[in-house]
């Protein structure tokens, strides 16, 4: 059925106002006790073998959402009603700001893949932190707030404008993740560079724990797939020396590598960064390094390319906790986390490994 509707309206609609649209009816079941209660019933099955440990917290399931769909924090039971065990909300930049012009999201249907150049639109991290404040969860999920740098901000102020993102939102967040990988606000990328991460994920922590002097508010950092393989190993390196506590690999790439012939030409030469099944073999051999470098030291969340229970599958072997995703549900619609958690289930149960935890990274010990 949803195969239909995406081939016969949402095809045919600008790709951010099917957004829209599609949001707003999550949002509006969400709000109708019945229509949730049922929604959750059918989308959002429990399998006690998948329940996952990581980052301090406790998750009925190792998937999620990445960031970038709920960018303000609106949706987050509507989410949880279709059954992701994660929600990570985002990317919530220091001061509001509208994005980059339109049109800034395309689809490469062929490849089942997504172009964007959003350039980190939301409502601020004042609204946002006010938002989670006040929410009253009808779902138990955990829930991450991604933050970034304000486009406006100069590169020399970076770290206070993240600096006042952490302190808004550490109190309502589960986790905190340093996003400085995005390829739409010019100059992000370069915070990647090891002497300026460094103080950057220092005085985020320092935030969090001022804001939340009662509990530790895990801190992680996403990074892009782009980055040379020494690079990755540094970044690797510095989380290890930092204590940070989790590293997502990978977001989107600014390479068009993988697509296919049937992609229109127009599209493919869009700016801004590709995501989806091209990105699969990119971020799993991200996360294999990473996994290699740290083992269980810090907590490796796998995301880009995951469409399916086996991608998933894969991310786990390959040294991921959890796993998150976005492009896929786009094609796939609100069966899709259904659909993994089966697959993750029925995998497990026929693996050597007695539990998710013992699976995490196996292939990349047996291999060495």
């Amino acid at each position: 059925m949803y195969e239909l509707l995406f081939r016969v309206v949402f095809c045919r609609m600008d790709p951010e106002r099917a957004h829209h649209l599609a949001f707003r009816w999550i949002r509006l079941a969400a709000r109708i006790p019945v229509l949730r209660t049922f929604a959750a019933a059918v989308l959002a099955p429990r399998y006690g073998e998948l329940r996952t440990e990581a980052l301090g917290l406790r998750m009925h399931g190792p998937f999620g959402l990445a960031a970038g769909f709920d960018k303000n924090a609106v949706a987050v039971d509507g989410m949880a009603m279709l059954g992701f065990d994660h929600v990570e909300i985002g990317t919530v930049t220091g001061e509001p700001q509208p994005g980059n012009p339109k049109k800034r999201l395309f689809r490469l249907v062929p490849d089942r893949a997504l172009i964007n150049r959003m350039g980190f639109n939301n409502d601020g991290s004042l609204a946002v932190a006010a938002r989670l404040a006040s929410r009253t969860p009808v779902f138990r999920t955990v829930v991450g707030v991604n933050i970034g740098k304000t486009k406006a901000v100069p590169e020399t102020e970076a770290i206070g404008d993240y600096v006042k993102s952490a302190e808004r939102l550490a109190p309502s967040a589960d986790y905190l993740v340093v996003n400085v990988s995005s390829p739409n606000t010019p100059g992000l990328r370069d915070l990647q560079a090891v002497d300026r991460l460094r103080p950057l994920l220092t005085a985020v922590r320092e935030a969090a724990d001022r804001a939340v002097p009662a509990r530790r508010v895990p801190l992680l950092v996403k990074i892009a797939p782009d980055l040379a393989d020494e690079d990755v190993d540094t970044v690797a390196d510095l989380a290890v020396d930092l204590g940070l506590d989790g590293i997502i690999a990978t977001n989107t790439t600014i390479a068009r590598d993988g697509l296919g012939l049937a992609s229109d030409p127009r599209l493919v030469e869009e700016t801004g960064g590709l995501s989806g099944a091209p990105l699969k073999a990119r971020s799993l051999q991200v996360l294999r390094r990473l996994y290699s470098r740290v083992g269980d030291r810090v907590t490796l969340v796998g995301v880009g390319g995951v469409e399916d229970a086996e991608d998933a599958w894969q991310r786990i072997l390959a040294g991921a906790t959890l796993v998150q995703g976005y492009s896929a549900f786009v094609y796939q619609g609100p069966f899709w986390a259904r659909r993994i958690h089966k697959g993750l289930a029925a995998r497990l149960r026929t693996s050597p490994y007695a539990s998710l935890a013992d699976a995490v990274g196996a292939d990349v010990r047996k291999n060495g």
